[in-house]
């Protein structure tokens, strides 16, 4: 991504953040960005436009915060434990960015472009329900292509519920976290 580009999706962040989307306009953005208005132009059609590159920040800020989490060498379910954590770590660290995320994916005709933002998400989760399949730790009739896009449907929404919709208190986000964990083995089939 190019340096101006990505200037000006940091700055819709901070901006949209600070004053809302409906507030927010294109020379708050550049402003904060210190670009001309003409350049934001060559990048995004409207402010809204820019939601899906925002969109598209958070799926790899999640997928980075996974990587970074999860140990490869571990069980299949203490992976799977470390996996929501992170999930959950980066919803509750960026709850406003994703608040903002939805808000403006669902006010835009955006939202069709999802599938193709969550694409390196759902390939990676795919990889690592394929991986453990193969290895015999998860039921034979799994199908690793819609069980990642289920799985992290589950993740998110559990996290989001948690830290969008309530205050997130400690003892709601563990017992999220556990039922969210045992489910998600349960509906696997892990094999101890």
């Amino acid at each position: 991504m190019d340096n101006k580009k990505e200037r000006i999706i940091h700055a819709a962040m901070e901006v949209f953040t600070e004053k809302g989307i409906e507030k927010t306009k294109v020379s708050d953005i550049v402003k904060k960005a210190g670009i001309a208005q003409g350049t934001f132009y060559i990048y995004f059609s409207s402010k809204l436009s820019v939601v899906p590159s925002i969109a598209e920040v958070m799926v790899e800020k999640t997928l980075d915060e996974i990587m970074r989490t999860v140990n490869k060498s571990d069980s299949f379910s203490n992976q799977m434990k470390d996996l929501i954590d992170a999930v959950f770590s980066v919803t509750k660290e960026y709850r406003q960015i994703f608040a903002l995320v939805y808000a403006g994916l669902a006010a835009t005709e955006y939202l069709q472009e999802w599938e193709a933002l969550y694409s390196p998400y759902y390939t990676w989760m795919s990889k690592f329900l394929s991986d453990a399949k193969e290895a015999g730790t998860l039921r034979e009739n799994l199908d690793p292509d819609q069980t990642a896009v289920l799985l992290i449907d589950l993740i998110e929404s559990a996290a989001e519920q948690t830290f969008l919709y309530s205050h997130g208190d400690k003892d709601m986000e563990a017992i999220k976290k556990k039922e969210v964990w045992e489910f998600s083995l349960y509906g696997l089939g892990v094999q101890k």
